[in-house]
């Protein structure tokens, strides 16, 4: 009982934090406001240790805690499912967050929405707490759809703007359509399983593995799977929220948003939802082999052509969102290949160095007074030390340094895919190990930019460019880059302490958790993997010899090299030869405005959905509430009406004789009737 005080802790925590600072902000001082959030998420992630201990010494809990609606023999549950799956989930979400809470105070101190931004950030840490440890998915879709609507809040933080209104609402509608499939799947379990208890769905699954469903009027071609088509439509919603092709197209322009927030979408929260859900699903997806290769293609395709993108940005940030969705792509493909464990173990590290660079990006940022455009930047290296080292971390880790924390789980990935038979592991693996180079090409072209060569800022010849839809915005200073003369500082201590916290996981917790997570037992009754059919993870526990040979090993390896020659021919590019990129890029038109233009995914959205919902839209409204509608029900009833009444007054014309005539007229027809039928 004391152990499930506990777990309500967690999530309430934060939750009351977010109701003093949201429902009093304008009341309460700025230093209430904060101070109640931080202590909540403090709270939170100190709760979140001691369950982890609880669990790790055996303990495990699956429950519910409330019951919501009893419905025939349905019945709908708030409960918590506790285990290491869970634990380390709520380690990650409520430690990032806490960094960001801290990180907050400095960046946001001169925003007038102060206190809201920070009852924002606490009940998106509240809502993805819920989704991850829910025991039951009405609780999961609960979580799922809490997360989106608090990012459409962060999204549009800046609700003047056009710019962040149209983002908002571009990331809400996107994730409706994934949201769309996650719902018909959660239905499709709830019809043919009879509970939404995760265990339950999970025990009876082996039985419904062979059956069919019809979809389409008994046809014999609309015959599927239960199974396949279930988890392509609970996929489905994982695309919207981790941002996969076709449903990413939200992710970059939530940089429109308080650069806090971006680092807490991108790193522990909204985006490793799907990552968590899917492999939360593992025993599921482990009964459909055509699933599992929907998944890896889809992961293949976002690791390499989002990670191109990133090559193209010249705002700091758009740069690092980029990196996102293609490190998503990577943890997507390690799902589809059934190595869940590896998944998850990379959404970790990711986490850890990506909430670092979002944050890092932040602070020079602010040292080049709200300057996002690294055209304008370079030599920051000796006026922001410890933003420096903390970047260099963290851009080290992503591209996957041995023994750095990126390097394990990225290079666990890559080689689950080559061990993989799933259909499609050939495209994936040639994808990832592509990836590879554009990553550290991506990652070294923005730290030499920023850190290295010649100082750009403070001159008048700027790039007119301060991020792609002037991104960071404060109160009362709405000039952007420093004037000629000035020069970058670095940030406060509330904005260096969480870089530093953070770049400790970053250089060691791969070390630490690989061989306890990935080829332990640390899973063991959580992830569930079908060894005969898929035996990935078999196969690569045969080659695992321990932390410290594969970090060795790893100079030797295909990988390592790539990366080398990534950091190599970016150093070239943009320190010595900075024509040689501007010469590619005029020789390479075509390409290059395919890049510009993000595969076209926004114009194709824009004119074929957008357009063609318009064009719906109105046609109905001509064919049905003009012509039917208003033509015929209402106006048309109003015509008759008055038809029947221009008629009738014909024959009222006042005069008594043309009333007799009528009454001797109607006398002598009745009579002529009653004869004729007598």
């Amino acid at each position: 009982m004391e152990m499930q005080k506990l777990y309500l802790l967690v999530p309430l925590a934060p939750l009351v934090g977010a109701m003093i600072a949201g429902l009093f902000c304008r009341v309460i001082p700025r230093w209430l406001g904060h101070t109640a959030t931080i202590t909540g998420v403090a709270v939170a992630f100190i709760t979140s240790l001691i369950i982890f201990k609880d669990v790790q010494a055996g303990n495990t809990f699956n429950g519910a805690v409330y019951t919501w609606l009893t419905s025939g023999d349905y019945s709908f549950e708030v409960g918590f499912m506790i285990d290491t799956l869970t634990t380390t989930m709520m380690l990650v979400v409520t430690f990032v967050s806490l960094m960001v809470h801290i990180y907050t105070m400095g960046y946001m101190k001169e925003d007038p929405g102060y206190n809201r931004f920070f009852s924002y950030i606490s009940l998106f840490t509240f809502s993805m707490l819920m989704l991850v440890m829910s025991n039951n998915f009405m609780q999961l879709f609960f979580g799922w759809e809490a997360v989106g609507l608090v990012s459409y809040l962060l999204i549009g933080f800046w609700y003047t703007r056009p710019t962040a209104i149209f983002a908002n609402m571009k990331a809400f509608l996107v994730n409706r359509v994934g949201d769309f499939g996650f719902i018909l799947g959660i239905g499709l379990i709830l019809a043919h399983f009879g509970s939404l208890d995760y265990l339950t769905v999970f025990k009876k699954a082996p039985e419904l593995a062979g059956t069919t469903i019809n979809l389409f009027a008994d046809r014999e071609w609309a015959t599927v799977s239960l199974m396949t088509i279930t988890c392509i439509c609970l996929f489905i919603g994982a695309m919207g929220k981790s941002a996969q092709v076709p449903l990413h197209v939200w992710l970059p322009d939530s940089m429109e948003g308080p650069t806090p927030i971006s680092a807490l979408i991108h790193a522990a929260t909204m985006v490793t939802a799907g990552i968590f859900m899917v492999s939360r699903m593992s025993p599921l997806f482990e009964l459909s082999t055509t699933a599992l290769s929907f998944v890896i293609v889809i992961g293949a395709i976002t690791a390499l052509f989002m990670g191109f993108l990133g090559i193209i940005q010249n705002d700091i940030k758009r740069v690092v969102a980029y990196s996102t969705l293609s490190q998503l792509g990577y943890m997507t493909v390690a799902l589809g290949a059934s190595a869940y464990s590896v998944a998850i173990f990379h959404l970790m590290t990711h986490a850890f160095f990506k909430a670092l660079l979002f944050l890092a990006a932040g602070s020079v940022i602010i040292g080049m007074h709200h300057d996002q455009d690294i055209r304008n930047m370079g030599g920051l290296r000796k006026y922001m030390p410890i933003t420096w080292i903390t970047s260099l971390i963290g851009s080290l880790a992503l591209i996957g340094t041995p023994f750095l924390s990126g390097f394990y789980s990225k290079d666990s990935i890559i080689e689950a895919v080559a061990l993989s038979q799933i259909p499609g592991s050939g495209f994936a693996y040639f994808s990832v190990m592509a990836g590879v180079f554009v990553t550290a090409f991506y990652s070294f072209r923005m730290y030499f930019l920023v850190f290295h060569g010649e100082e750009r800022f403070g001159k008048s010849s700027h790039h007119d460019h301060h991020g792609d839809h002037d991104d960071e915005e404060v109160a009362h200073d709405h000039h952007h880059g420093l004037a000629p003369g000035q020069k970058p500082h670095e940030t406060p201590w509330v904005v260096t302490l969480p870089l530093v916290l953070l770049a400790i996981p970053s250089l060691i917790i791969g070390y630490i958790a690989i061989e306890p997570m990935v080829f332990g037992d640390y899973f063991r009754g959580v992830i569930h993997i079908d060894n005969a059919a898929h035996p990935v993870m078999a196969h690569l526990s045969e080659h695992f010899h321990g932390a410290a040979a594969m970090g060795m090993h790893a100079f030797t390896t295909l990988p390592f090299f790539l990366a080398l020659a990534g950091v190599v021919v970016s150093w070239f590019f943009y320190m010595k030869r900075p024509d040689i990129p501007a010469a590619i890029q005029r020789r390479f038109s075509i390409i290059n405005t395919i890049f510009e233009n993000k595969y076209y995914f926004d114009k194709i959205n824009e004119t074929v959905f957008a357009g063609g919902s318009r064009l719906l839209g109105k046609a109905l409204w001509r064919g049905g509430d003009v012509a039917v509608i208003d033509g015929i029900i209402v106006n048309g009833s109003a015509k008759l009406v008055g038809w029947i009444a221009a008629v009738t007054r014909l024959f009222q014309t006042g005069y008594v004789y043309h009333y007799a005539f009528t009454m001797i007229i109607g006398v002598f027809v009745l009579m002529t009737l009653w004869i004729n039928r007598a």
